[in-house]
């Protein structure tokens, strides 16, 4: 059986948010930013949750990563990230640089709710 989320990276966004992973970051001056707060994150205070990749139905170089993040200060939120030929290389170097113990074994939608 298909997941119901596996299609649109808006789909996950509104069920994390349903979950509390409200806040939306963004990859500035090579920082994760809360938009709302504009406090900024390094690699090392950042905490992937889980993380969806997308494909485009009608491009396939239409790609993308949902990341679902906590930092250390406890905000949770969501960045979308797009990957292949038109990713932003320092972006993609800020997630290479999380350290691998700050990335969650389980990336399933359906145990944050246990």
């Amino acid at each position: 059986m298909k997941n119901e989320f596996s299609k649109h990276e808006t789909d996950y966004i509104k069920k994390y948010e349903e979950e509390g992973y409200t806040s939306n970051f963004l990859f500035n001056d090579n920082c994760l930013m809360d938009s709302a707060t504009k406090n900024t994150y390094n690699p090392d205070e950042v905490f992937i949750v889980a993380h969806h990749r997308y494909e485009g139905m009608s491009d396939p170089d239409d790609m993308s990563i949902l990341y679902v993040i906590e930092t250390k200060d406890k905000i949770k939120g969501t960045h979308l990230m797009g990957y292949g030929p038109t990713a932003d290389l320092e972006e993609a170097e800020f997630f290479k640089d999380i350290p691998e113990e700050n990335y969650s074994t389980n990336s399933d939608i359906n145990e944050l709710t246990k």
